[in-house]
This record gives C-alpha cells, sequence and structure tokens, in this order.
C-alpha cells in the first residue's frame, strides 16, 4: 500500500487528492492550520457530491473520498509516515522553499517528495530539500480531476530510479504521464504561454478581436489538438507546406518565424511527414489512409460532441443571439 500526502489543500492540491483517493490512495492533507485542511476536506466532499451529481464522478466517489481521505493536525504530521508527498502551494518560490524544507525534515528519508510547480526549475526548488535525490517535480494541470495529462521533471539531481514508482502512482488515476527535462515553463507552460503571448499582439495590432482570435483557435488547429500534437499535425500537413509558410511569415518578422533547423533538416533531406515517410513522427506511408480514416472520425465525433454540450457559458444569451443574426 501506498499512503500519500498532499501539502497544499486548495482547488489544486484538493482536486489531485481526490483523484488520488478515487484510485484507492489513503491521503493526507495539509496546510497552513489544521481548519484550513479540515475546511478543505470538507469541500472536496461537498465537491465530490456535485461531481457526481453531474455524471463526473462514479456513483460511490463521495463515500471513497470519505474514506481516503483525512485532514493532518499539520504539515509533520501528514507527511510522517507517507510514502509520496505532493506539494502544491502558491506559486512562489520562497513559499515553496519553506514549504518544502518542512516537508524534508519531516518525512522519512525514503519518502519521495513531488512538486506541483508550474514554471519553477525544479533544480532551484531542490535546494530546499534534504536528500534532493528524491524530489522531482509532477506537474497536474488545472482542474486537477478532469485534465488527463501529468508532466513528470527530474532534475539533474533526481534519482531516475524513482521515476517508475511516481508515474505508477500518477497512471493509477487514469492520467497520461510525459517525461520532460527541467527547464524554465517545461513543455505545457512554454508552449502555452507563447501562444497567449501572440494572440495578446495580434489584439494589440487590431487583427482580430479576442473572441474572434478564440473562435479561430477552437475551431481550427485547437479543434485537432485532442487528438494531435504540434508535430502529427505537421507531419499530416506536409512539411514542405510547413517550409513554404515560414517562408511567407519571414516577409513580415523575419526572426521572430525563423524556420526550426529541425524542420528544414527534415525537408532538405525529402521527409515531408505522411505524404512521403519520414517526418518528425516518421509514419511508415502504408499507414497513412488508416491515420486520415481516423482523423476525420475523431473530427466529426468533436463537433456532435461540442453540438450536444453547446457553446461554452462566456457570452450573455443576448450576445449570443446577436451573434447568430449578424
Amino acid at each position: 500500500m501506498t499512503t500519500i500526502a498532499i501539502v497544499g489543500s486548495g482547488y489544486m492540491g484538493g482536486g489531485i487528492a481526490q483523484v488520488l483517493a478515487l484510485a484507492g490512495y489513503d491521503v493526507r492533507i495539509a496546510d497552513l492550520s489544521a481548519e484550513i485542511a479540515a475546511a478543505n476536506l470538507e469541500r472536496l466532499i461537498t465537491e465530490a457530491g456535485q461531481f457526481v451529481a453531474d455524471g463526473l464522478f462514479p456513483d460511490d466517489a463521495v463515500q471513497r473520498i470519505q474514506d481516503r481521505i483525512s485532514a493532518a493536525e499539520s504539515i509533520e504530521d501528514a507527511v510522517a509516515d507517507a510514502d509520496f508527498i505532493e506539494e502544491a502551494v502558491p506559486e512562489k518560490i520562497e513559499i515553496k522553499h519553506a514549504t518544502l524544507s518542512r516537508i524534508s525534515q519531516a518525512a522519512r528519508p525514503d519518502a519521495v517528495i513531488g512538486s506541483n510547480t508550474s514554471t519553477i526549475l525544479i533544480a532551484s526548488l531542490a535546494t530546499a530539500v534534504e536528500r534532493p535525490e528524491r524530489f522531482l517535480g509532477v506537474h497536474f494541470s488545472n482542474p486537477a480531476p478532469f485534465i488527463p495529462g501529468v508532466e513528470i521533471i527530474p532534475h539533474e539531481g533526481t534519482d531516475e530510479a524513482l521515476l517508475p514508482f511516481v508515474e505508477e502512482i500518477v497512471q493509477a488515476t487514469g492520467k497520461q504521464t510525459a517525461r520532460v527535462k527541467d527547464s524554465t515553463g517545461f513543455v505545457l507552460n512554454r508552449l502555452q504561454y507563447a501562444l497567449f503571448a501572440e494572440a495578446s499582439q495580434l489584439v494589440e495590432e487590431g487583427v482580430a478581436s479576442a473572441t474572434d482570435i478564440d473562435t479561430i483557435v477552437r475551431t481550427t488547429f485547437g479543434f485537432r489538438l485532442p487528438f494531435f500534437g504540434p508535430f502529427a499535425i505537421a507531419d499530416m500537413a506536409g512539411l514542405d507546406v510547413y517550409a513554404f509558410c515560414y517562408e511567407s511569415l519571414q516577409t513580415r518578422w523575419p526572426e521572430r518565424f525563423a524556420t526550426p533547423a529541425a524542420l528544414k533538416e527534415l525537408v532538405d533531406a525529402g521527409k515531408l511527414g505522411t505524404k512521403s515517410g519520414g517526418g518528425f513522427l516518421d509514419l511508415p506511408t502504408e499507414r497513412t489512409p488508416e491515420l486520415i480514416a481516423y482523423r476525420n472520425k475523431a473530427y466529426v465525433a468533436m463537433q456532435k460532441l461540442l453540438d450536444e454540450l453547446g457553446p461554452a457559458p462566456i457570452h450573455a444569451p443576448a450576445d449570443e443571439a446577436r451573434e447568430a443574426t449578424a
């Protein structure tokens, strides 16, 4: 059996605790005080009831969460007997340093310690941890109960023998893990914030409104992203097409949209993606028809799901009616 402690019982930490409890782990949550941890436990139970009513959690989720999650009197009490500890306190390095120091002093020497940091270098946080070889990043995304991807981020001093143990814990919740090298922002937020920066630039230039940019993103390349990452999308589009598009963008922004070296190397070698064989994912050409058939079915299924759900409640009904008649 694996016992888990979550230090920081707010929205992120609480969501992580819920999915771990539903996966069968005993979880102790801790916060600045016993009162905060206890209040957050009650919130998690109430929230789980709503998720059950909405069809998002299994019917017995409330009972399982009540049975598996407990609120500790202190951080030290929470971590004392834990096999794995996840730190989920606010994204301020001084707060994380102070918390990780308390955790590592009170935890067993063999306890594995993870941080849910979104952007801070794991090596920078490791300086606060006794025996930093047992420390790594374990980055869940918001909302933790429902986003399936988790970044696993060892720093240079992490004992890599620990990675399968952590991956097993995370994967038991039904989530998918990806190993990422320690780099500021890791993968998720480097990509996410790069997109946001370019979107903001478009608004500032008056190219399109924030609403119209959101529409374009979610109905074009964003529509593909639940099924394919950027490299699969590029391979299917044709890497030569990507190279031509970069050349076009360079007529206005030669440095900002410089052709990636990896793309140029593949195109120069005639490895253009699915239409020629080779490419970033090196999919064999004989599998291209199968891939295209899957892609088309996936996109139709996605549109049916969106039609069933209806539009997100971002705009007032009157605004939606005006847009429909415009």
